[in-house]
């Protein structure tokens, strides 16, 4: 097919019109980004100020005297430590929830079984229910068992979810049959077929999940606040509220607790996003 000068000239004229609009867009994107991250760089770059340079009336952006001394406060005066341990215990019970969702899903996704269908819309029905709506029932469920003020009272409650089944069933949907068919044609058991064939082939939608568990375990909140009386099994996140209480008054300290909290989210999710994005568009492909 031949174009004619006319016609190349107009191809090439809309190709750099669109160009210029995807240059526009970039910038204009690029600044708007710029302007949203301030604060979380003066957050992070006040946290190595002293607090008497947090405090001085010419704000600076770079620390003119850089000090970890706000960061050894928190691990040394707030038990930090002891917080991010708890913190780290609920994330990797957040990881054992993650297989029991893909458990749930696959069962959903490939087993015939009376009243499935009905079972499944039951289990998406539960994500119309805010979560603190049944908070109180969950609550007076694990005192009546005697694991209120424990750290079991923290995991049970967030080990599977709805929303987790959801997602791995639409995903193990599109796994053919057939290939399933022939490993159990092999002597392969249900759970030898689940593990070295289903979850390798799930890896996308494990990646994401896995992304969204540990976000969800390490800003976990309002449940360890609720059932935990005990300052020993706090969190990070209840700790930093507790920072917030206590030192309210030293802005330094708030930031370093702040910026200890935020950076390995935006770390996980600057490294990871590609997959949450890819996640969703697999899962949703059904």
């Amino acid at each position: 097919m031949k174009f004619n000068a006319v016609q190349k000239q107009s191809l090439s004229s809309s190709v750099k019109q669109e160009r210029a609009q995807q240059w526009v867009a970039g910038i204009i994107l690029t600044i708007g980004g710029l302007l949203v991250s301030i604060p979380f760089i003066w957050m992070i770059l006040s946290a190595f100020k002293p607090e008497s340079e947090v405090m001085q009336l010419t704000p600076t952006l770079l620390p003119q005297d850089f000090t970890l001394e706000n960061f050894q406060n928190l691990f040394v005066n707030m038990n930090f430590a002891l917080y991010l341990k708890n913190t780290l215990i609920i994330v990797l019970w957040s990881f054992v929830g993650l297989f029991l969702n893909a458990m749930a899903g696959y069962a959903f996704a490939k087993f015939e079984f009376k009243g499935r269908n009905k079972l499944f819309f039951l289990v998406l029905a539960t994500m119309m229910i805010p979560g603190q709506v049944t908070m109180i029932p969950v609550y007076l469920i694990l005192n009546q068992m005697q694991l209120t003020n424990t750290m079991a009272g923290i995991v049970l409650p967030g080990l599977v979810g709805a929303f987790g089944i959801f997602l791995f069933r639409q995903f193990m949907t599109t796994i053919p049959d057939e290939l399933l068919e022939a490993a159990r044609l092999d002597g392969a058991s249900e759970l030898r077929v689940f593990w070295q064939i289903v979850l390798p082939m799930a890896k996308p939608v494990m990646a994401v999940q896995g992304i969204l568990t540990f976000i969800a375990g390490w800003n976990s909140f309002l449940w360890p606040l609720i059932i935990a009386n005990d300052e020993s099994l706090y969190t990070l996140s209840v700790g930093l509220q507790l920072l917030k209480g206590q030192y309210g008054g030293n802005f330094a300290l708030q930031m370093a607790g702040s910026t200890f909290m935020v950076v390995p989210i935006i770390i996980i999710f600057i490294l990871f996003q590609r997959y949450i994005i890819d996640g969703y568009t697999i899962s949703g492909m059904k």
